[in-house]
């Protein structure tokens, strides 16, 4: 059957377009460089839908959807986690899905499959990739799979099977698993030499997705790029010469809560080869970075800097790390390309923060290491768009945004770049840091003033041989955290003039602080410009008592005679930035707070340096923040004024706070929000303008704001609400994330009214989706009026769900109940084992047992063998004074170990045991004593 089943998959004879075996080989038996990735991709997407009936679905974009445990898109199967999970709309069109093949963009930087740092440094880290996956959802598994991979590998790339080794899974006993001999013998049959067909463990060859769900054994192809030996010790042994090319997952268990694995109803394949590793195998390269994939854009670096051509060294062989920023820039930008072009834009958190580091890191070593000018990196998008987008249109579409975000960033980026290498040298040049730590303080102040990625400040570091003082960074980092936990951040711990330094003060007739440049900013082009401000320390004060100069690593207020920054007040957050001293530009003083105090303004600093009165200093806004601060207060009057419109004057503020990731707003009002009272509001914020007083500083047009939306409206106290509400693409992604919760619930909803469960695992199952879903429901930032809508359904999937468990639970109870009374009768004492994992079933089968032995004493057992875990219940008659239910479970779960609870007549416990027969012969041993029967 499968030497049949091999001669299908063998190619028609001439297609257009395509190379047989003989023709993609030169005459050494090497593949010849004539075969472009683009041909490459567009043949095994063809070899599987044209000749194995596979559906081709589009890549899914990387920024994940619905899925908070990914920052990026980072394997083939992301989009298609739903059919294996059983959880897609049965309505929908994933749902149909039988046989499957794509091309999926993924990245991995950043999360638990980081490559970010390894870039560079070696000829195949990415982290931007292209993963060529074929899937099969309960239709053909491990022949059909190995077969196919086989034939595309060595008939149709025409790969010498003399270069491939095949590893599979050996088993593992301390997990109860045995060897794949199924997958072994397959590739037997199909010719693999058993020379070549390795045995590896859980690591290397059972592919699981999380903690819990759909897991199973995996088979990989491997190839040896030198050949003509035996290589069977170098696979997975991280060699440069024997690579992994091809993984094939077998998806037939399910990974449980409790971590025991239980067979899948259907068994699925999932499959995933790295497009750029296949082409270097094709094209005889050994570097992906040699590929047709790569050498257009290292040609336009070139063409755009002023190093030397690329010469693919590593290591000691690339002086001056040339090479190594080539495949830096390349990979990069080509990353950067896709993300943008996707809606993921260089930002502050999750997956935008990663891509901000990538971004920063591709400008550095473009200007720094290539001498290339300012723009070149944005000017290679149109090589990506051309590599790329035949495949990925929207990379043709969205190439001049691409570039506009590219060169906005890379600017700025620059600027700060300057300053802190120049802040760097001059603190290593203060002392001989040779054997030393790099000041934590210093490296924190960088990330947090300047934005510099903590890498990228380890990475400037670890070039001149120096390395930042881990242990104090982590407790800077700590202390930050904790702050970002405050409601107010800053404002409890800020040093406050005191009553005579106050007067001190206005006795020696300082005046007090011009802070009207926080209001002086404007618009130009469509982008908001804050004023530059130089300002002169009139007064120092260090807690205590008003000094003259404060030393490095002293906490104080500064007074100037003027400022930028706007303070605490109004329930608008303080702005956050730092100032540099006239004589000392390299090195930066971080404000921590700003706080008005009797007409003085009061910046809180850690000095870095030494400070005296006099001093003159240059202040620098973190306009990010400032303006984030300023889109939030705007919102917050426009929220103010259609609460008033949708529920009537009678509404009144009660208290507000703005920062720069949300706003709070609290009010009077009866009762909480109807759903439609909030998406009125919802509606009219986003449409209306409001003129009203206010101190804070706003945005110039409400335009600005772009988006606003209540994401939370709760009673505070009777009377008294408060809203949280995010702006802009917060509010965005809110929205977004609340239309995949309402398709995820859609599909529930579809597949629990539906037919009624047929056994009692699928319908816990339906059951413990509910309750994840409703979690996600109730903690992920959405609109608020959706939130309560689908909160609403699923509260009544529970009921559903619930009772469906209920039912089944009784009637498996009442057929294991028969059963033990078919097997012992009616005994004074019934202690015995039942098969299952649900507490809820053995407290059933007790109380089956129990009313038709009303005299008897029951307990029942049920031992996970995986674990150990051993489930008890017993029911105890009325009449039975000498032994209560509490008691029995309670010695017999210490005994196990474990605990128990209960009443005189019912109870249960757990605990765990490897001998059950040694527990059920002491429990009814227990019982006789106790009971005299």
């Amino acid at each position: 059957m499968l030497r049949l089943f091999l001669r299908r998959l063998r190619p028609l004879s001439g297609p257009s377009g395509r190379l047989s075996a003989r023709s993609a080989r030169s005459s050494s038996g090497f593949p010849a460089p004539e075969m472009p990735a683009a041909w490459v991709r567009r043949n095994f997407l063809d070899y599987f839908r044209e000749k194995h009936g596979h559906r081709l679905v589009p890549s899914s974009p990387v920024r994940p959807r619905g899925d908070p445990s990914l920052l990026f898109v980072n394997a083939g199967m992301n989009q298609f986690k739903p059919v294996f999970l059983g959880t897609a709309d049965p309505r929908s069109e994933m749902a149909s899905y039988r046989r499957v093949v794509n091309s999926q963009k993924c990245v991995r930087a950043g999360g638990k499959h980081n490559d970010l740092e390894d870039v560079g440094r070696d000829l195949y880290h990415h982290t931007f990739f292209e993963m060529l996956g074929n899937w099969s959802f309960g239709d053909y598994f491990k022949e059909e799979a190995c077969c196919m991979a086989w034939s595309l590998l060595t008939e149709h790339y025409g790969i010498p099977a003399d270069r491939l080794y095949v590893s599979y899974f050996g088993g593992d006993a301390a997990a109860g698993l045995p060897p794949d001999e199924e997958t072994r013998h397959i590739w037997l049959e199909i010719g693999v030499p058993a020379a070549r067909l390795l045995p590896f463990g859980l690591k290397e060859n059972f592919w699981e997705m999380g903690d819990s769900g759909p897991c199973g054994p995996c088979t990989e192809i491997h190839y040896d790029h030198v050949g003509g030996r035996d290589a069977a010790a170098l696979v997975n042994a991280d060699s440069p010469d024997v690579v992994e090319i091809w993984n094939l997952v077998f998806m037939q268990y399910n990974r449980e809560g409790d971590q025991s694995l239980r067979l899948l109803p259907r068994s699925s394949v999932d499959t995933g080869m790295g497009l750029e590793r296949l082409v270097s195998v094709l094209q005889g390269k050994r570097s992906n970075y040699d590929t047709d994939l790569f050498t257009p854009l290292l040609h336009a670096i070139h063409q755009v800097s002023r190093a030397s051509p690329y010469g693919g060294r590593t290591g000691a062989a690339d002086r001056d790390n040339v090479d190594m920023a080539y495949r830096v820039v390349a990979d990069h930008v080509r990353t950067l390309s896709v993300c943008i072009a996707d809606g993921v834009h260089p930002g502050m958190s999750g997956a935008e923060l990663v891509l901000r580091r990538i971004l920063r890191r591709a400008v550095r070593f473009c200007v720094e290491v290539l001498q290339a000018p300012q723009g070149a990196l944005a000017s290679l998008v149109p090589t990506v768009t051309h590599i790329l987008g035949d495949v990925y249109p929207e990379l043709l579409r969205e190439s001049d945004r691409i570039m506009d975000v590219i060169n906005e960033n890379e600017a700025h980026f620059l600027s700060s770049l300057q300053q802190g290498s120049r802040l760097i040298l001059r603190t290593l040049n203060r002392k001989d840091y040779k054997h030393g730590d790099f000041p934590a303080a210093v490296a924190w102040s960088l990330h947090r003033d300047l934005g510099f990625p903590l890498d990228l400040v380890d990475l400037m570091l670890e070039e001149r041989g120096v390395q930042v003082d881990r242990r104090a960074l982590d407790r800077l980092i700590a202390q930050n955290q904790k702050v970002k936990s405050d409601p107010q951040p800053g404002v409890q711990s800020a040093l406050t003039l005191d009553v005579l330094s106050l007067a001190e003060l206005q006795r020696l007739g300082v005046p007090y602080t011009d802070d009207s440049l926080k209001y002086q900013y404007r618009l130009e082009q469509g982008r908001y410009v804050f004023p530059a401000c130089s300002a002169t320390v009139v007064a120092l004060y260090d807690g205590q008592a008003l000094v003259s100069e404060i030393s490095e690593g002293q906490r104080c207020d500064v007074i100037l005679d003027q400022t930028c920054f706007y303070s605490e007040q109004g329930g608008q957050s303080h702005d956050l930035g730092y100032f540099t001293r006239d004589t000392l530009q390299d090195v930066l003083f971080p404000v921590e707070a700003v706080v008005l105090a009797g007409g003085y303004v009061l910046h809180q600093v850690t000095a870095t340096d030494s400070l005296k009165t006099g001093d003159r200093v240059q202040l620098h806004l973190d306009q990010v923040h400032r303006l984030s601060c300023m889109v939030n207060h705007t919102a917050t009057h426009l929220l103010n004024f259609a609460l008033r419109k949708v529920l009537g004057p009678s509404v009144q503020q009660r208290g507000s706070h703005v920062s720069a990731d949300r706003l709070r707003f609290d009010f009077s009002v009866k009762s909480s929000l109807s759903v439609s009272q909030l998406q009125q509001v919802d509606s009219c914020t986003n449409r209306q303008t409001s003129v009203e007083l206010c101190c804070g500083t706003h945005v110039l047009q409400t335009g600005d704001i772009e988006d606003l939306l209540i994401v939370s409206e709760r009673q505070m106290v009777k009377g008294i609400s408060r809203i949280l509400a995010v702006t802009g693409r917060d509010a965005t992604r809110a929205r977004e994330q609340g239309q995949v919760l309402a398709q995820d619930v859609d599909s529930l909803t579809a597949r629990i009214s539906g037919s009624a469960p047929s056994s009692l695992d699928s319908a816990q199952r339906l059951a413990k989706e509910v309750g994840v879903l409703s979690d996600a429901v109730d903690n992920t930032a959405i609109p608020q009026w959706q939130r309560r809508e689908l909160q609403s359904r699923l509260r009544s999937l529970q009921r559903t769900s619930n009772t469906a468990v209920r039912k089944l639970e009784t009637r498996e109870a009442a057929v294991r109940a028969q059963t033990l009374l078919e097997k012992n009768g009616r005994k004074d004492v019934h202690v015995d084992t039942v098969e299952t994992d649900s507490l809820s079933v053995v407290m059933k089968t007790v109380n089956q047992l129990s009313a038709a032995a009303p005299h008897s004493l029951v307990m029942l057992l049920a031992h996970q063998r995986h674990s150990g875990k051993v489930l008890c219940a017993c029911q105890v008659p009325k009449d039975s004074p000498s032994l209560s239910a509490s008691d029995w479970a309670v010695a017999v779960c210490r005994h196990l170990g474990g605990s128990a609870g209960g009443s005189a007549l019912v109870a249960k416990g757990t605990g765990s045991s490897g001998d059950i027969s040694e527990v059920l012969r002491w429990a009814e041993e227990f019982a006789h004593q106790k009971t005299r029967r």
